[in-house]
């Protein structure tokens, strides 16, 4: 796939759908009409205004109608209007952004107009905090050829994982496409979903559905696959749109609208299987998140140095290909899980196989959730060490004394199956301590 320049960046969301089969239970699901991409975002800019306290509800409603006070919000409107004017520049959208206690304006650039003078010239003035581009980011949609099937299931040991914990009663945010909440492994796990992709209707998508499905598609239900974290409660908030099935993209403004209500909604976990150029807001925002102890869990795109953003960004958990060829060594930091020839949901009611760092992201987030219920079971406040994953030679993750670590003290060795155990024996790992 082409690379565009540094505002068009390939994301880790890498699809082997084209070519795979279906699998028993469903027919080769029909893929959905192509929606039309909205306008070409990178002549687009953001500008963050200072807000007054706080105004937004906490119950998703953000549209202009709901932004507070009416009085607030023609003054920051008229705030928006002005700098505009004062740059020949046109207002796009106002959006709150609570969780930053700001508010964002997007003005777009005449023909002709330097980005970068423009943004120089926002940020001179009083009432900003800052401005930037509106970043534009895609999907690096390759077909990897299929090997022996080798899921999270044989090497995470789930049943003995979920003999101890499930997921029960926690939040994942799947950032992403849209996902097919109508999809039989998938009707009950939806919890609520968001489209936050301007100028489209929410539609079910492969990649977000692919993604939700490793998390918790539903398990003991005589169809399809198990996911990892089969009770967890999902968030389905479409940030990004698929032009294509093997190309998905989003931007800086649709991502943050969708991180802002994963904070507001306290998603234990956050999934953003995807990757770009660095970008302040969406940082802003993770640092919130993290800073409200919800987990962060994005793919590596192994393409960029230090595995690109957000999965290179401080306390983000970045999730690599176990088989890939380059070694974690040149991605600081990162973890690797399967991400080859996963079987998973597909709109239309169907199952295939999926490769790519997409999809172990989504695995490692469905292990942060059967985690964090064990932690709760535990009555413990969350924590970094608590809820850390302990790390195999090579940068793989060992799930069971990773699941441990969180179930302590109100779980043991002698709770798991014989699969974790043999594995605990053999690594030497335990839940209390990482190697």
């Amino acid at each position: 796939m082409a690379m565009h320049a540094w505002r068009r960046v390939a994301l880790g969301l890498a699809l082997g759908l084209a070519t795979a089969t279906a699998f028993a239970g469903g027919s080769d699901a029909a893929v959905p009409a192509t929606p039309a991409a909205p306008a070409s975002a990178p002549r687009q800019i953001l500008v963050m205004l200072r807000s007054p306290p706080a105004h937004a509800r906490v119950d998703g409603s953000y549209g202009a109608a709901d932004y507070g006070d009416a009085a607030r919000t023609a003054s920051q409107a008229r705030v928006g209007a002005r700098l505009a004017a004062a740059h020949g520049l046109t207002v796009v959208t106002l959006w709150a952004m609570p969780a930053l206690g700001m508010d964002c304006i997007v003005l777009a650039l005449p023909p002709g107009a330097s980005l970068d003078a423009s943004i120089a010239a926002l940020q001179a003035h009083a009432e900003v905090a800052w401005a930037q581009p509106m970043n534009e980011f895609h999907a690096q949609g390759h077909l990897d050829p299929l090997y022996a099937l080798q899921p999270a299931a044989t090497q995470w040991h789930l049943d003995d994982l979920h003999a101890v914990a499930t997921g029960r009663h926690v939040h994942v945010a799947i950032i992403d496409s849209g996902v097919d909440d109508t999809h039989p492994d998938l009707a009950q796990a939806v919890q609520a979903r968001a489209n936050f992709v301007d100028g489209q209707d929410w539609v079910a998508e492969l990649h977000g559905t692919a993604v939700a499905g490793l998390v918790a598609a539903r398990a003991d239900n005589g169809i399809g696959i198990v996911g990892i974290a089969p009770d967890a409660q999902l968030l389905a908030l479409r940030a990004c749109w698929e032009v294509s099935p093997s190309q998905t993209l989003c931007n800086s403004l649709s991502l943050a609208k969708a991180l802002n209500f994963a904070i507001e909604r306290r998603a234990e976990v956050i999934n953003m299987s995807l990757s770009g150029p660095v970008d302040l807001l969406l940082g802003r925002l993770i640092d919130v998140a993290l800073a409200h102890r919800q987990q962060v869990v994005a793919a590596v795109d192994e393409r960029a140095p230090g595995g690109g953003f957000p999965a290179a960004h401080p306390g983000v958990i970045a999730v690599a290909d176990a088989q890939s060829d380059r070694p974690l060594g040149d991605l600081p930091g990162a973890w690797s899980a399967p991400a080859r020839d996963l079987p998973t949901t597909v709109p239309g009611g169907g199952w295939r196989m999926v490769s790519g760092t997409s999809f172990a992201a989504g695995e490692v987030s469905g292990l942060l959730a059967v985690m964090d219920q064990a932690l709760a079971e535990a009555d413990r406040r969350p924590s970094a060490s608590a809820l850390r994953l302990v790390r195999l030679p090579g940068g793989g993750i060992d799930a069971c004394a990773s699941l441990l670590r969180a179930a302590e003290p109100s779980s043991s060795r002698a709770t798991v199956g014989p699969g974790c155990r043999s594995v605990l024996a053999i690594t030497g790992a335990s839940s209390g301590r990482s190697p």
